[in-house]
């Protein structure tokens, strides 16, 4: 929410550090945020530090890093025995290792742990932190000294719920909970720290309700997206019944057994549909629904494509889907609209924000109502043509980076205005 206190006059360009615990370039979201935000912070006229923990993201020329290593215990034969001296000497070292062997996911805390000691040796040289979710109870510390703005994706509590429920043994839900101990000290950081931008209303609400923290302390601005990637190009044909997925994780909470079930129906109904999943097929699950129901010819995965390769498959399908019982915005579905394709959703978390108008909505968990919509879409040319201009139309006005980086700005000034005021009264 917007601080009464205007924010003080300024002659000097913003020095924000940007943190992130972890932030791979290429897997998982974490390094498209930073790289993205980063960007667009520097083209309001901001002067941008990056700090991260392993793996490092890629950065526009100009924004620098700042590298807190960690153990990275993950990449090591035998994490076990990864220990050293030295490492005896470092309380982020020991909480990493520790956490590691004993089934406990601790690399936020150990890198809050190794930006506390930045910070600390660093006093003076940044006027905010915009932290990526890391959510550790050092940062709380750190606000003290140097105000910080957490960005919020969505309360990891909820795919810890669905990966427990998933669990098919006593062992499994025991093992599941114990890497997701995190949870709760995320709840504890988040109910300390003061300001946040959340990145959907859905994520805004499930973190009040989760984690306790007062909703009008989050301000919501959607992503952005890389549109000079993902645009529409009329000249490309989309092709007949062929729908596809992006599936990060075969797990409850993104949906693909939905989706196959929603195949099946559609089969059954003697109406094969061709389904290309982003993502790759492993012994689990979704491999074992496709089995059962006989769809493995019907279905195809693809994994290791560039940006490029994935823009042109939505460019190319005839539909995109995202079954997702819970996401906190929805990369895919953004990016697949901003292509010109016709998108069926679910109400899972933000998904029915990032479709709004223009999408197809359908009730999470349910394969038969998404078989329903598909099915319909399917045989509907002219429909699929209005929702997809009416997708790719609202994705460019909707999800911009600099609207995303300027509200960010905002809460920056506000931060610092209840800072300066504060240390005036």
């Amino acid at each position: 929410m917007k601080d009464a206190l205007a924010p003080p006059p300024r002659s000097a360009p913003l020095r924000v550090l940007v943190t992130s615990y972890r932030s791979h370039p290429h897997v998982g979201g974490q390094g498209v945020y930073v790289r993205e935000l980063t960007r667009a912070l520097t083209r309001e006229g901001c002067a941008v530090t990056v700090a991260s923990g392993p793996p490092y993201p890629e950065l526009d020329e100009g924004i620098a890093l700042e590298r807190l290593p960690s153990l990275d215990l993950f990449s090591v034969p035998n994490a076990l025995m990864a220990l050293r001296l030295r490492h005896l000497m470092s309380a982020a070292d020991r909480h990493e290792w520790a956490a590691h062997n004993t089934g406990a996911f601790g690399e936020m805390t150990a890198f809050a742990l190794r930006l506390e000691a930045f910070m600390a040796a660093n006093a003076g040289r940044f006027d905010v932190i915009h932290d990526n979710q890391t959510l550790a109870l050092p940062l709380a510390r750190i606000a003290r000294r140097t105000p910080v703005i957490t960005t919020l994706h969505h309360p990891i509590a909820i795919d810890r719920d669905f990966a427990v429920a998933g669990a098919a043994t006593r062992m499994g839900r025991i093992l599941s909970r114990r890497w997701h101990s995190f949870v709760e000290v995320q709840a504890r950081a988040a109910r300390k720290l003061e300001h946040f931008l959340c990145v959907s209303e859905a994520s805004r609400l499930a973190y009040a309700q989760r984690c306790g923290v007062d909703p009008a302390r989050i301000r919501v601005a959607h992503n952005g997206i890389d549109h000079a990637t993902y645009y529409p190009d009329p000249a490309v044909v989309r092709e007949g019944d062929s729908v596809v997925a992006l599936a990060s994780a075969d797990v409850p909470i993104k949906g693909l057994d939905v989706l196959i079930g929603a195949l099946d129906v559609l089969k059954q109904q003697g109406r094969p549909v061709r389904l290309t999943v982003i993502g790759q097929l492993r012994e689990g699950p979704a491999k074992r629904a496709l089995e059962r129901a006989g769809l493995l010819d019907q279905v195809s995965f693809v994994s290791g494509l560039t940006r490029e390769a994935i823009a042109d498959l939505y460019r190319r399908c005839t539909v995109f889907v995202s079954a997702s019982r819970f996401e906190g915005f929805g990369f895919p579905a953004a990016e697949a609209m901003a292509c010109g394709a016709p998108v069926i959703v679910s109400d899972g978390g933000a998904l029915p924000e990032v479709a709004g108008d223009a999408g197809v909505v359908t009730p999470a968990g349910e394969s038969a109502a998404l078989a329903e919509a598909l099915g319909a879409l399917l045989t509907d040319p002219e429909r699929r043509a209005r929702i997809g201009s009416a997708c790719a139309a609202r994705a460019a006005t909707a999800f911009r980076w600099e609207d995303h980086a300027r509200a960010a700005i905002d809460l920056y000034e506000t931060a610092l205005a209840a800072r300066e005021g504060a240390s005036l009264s």
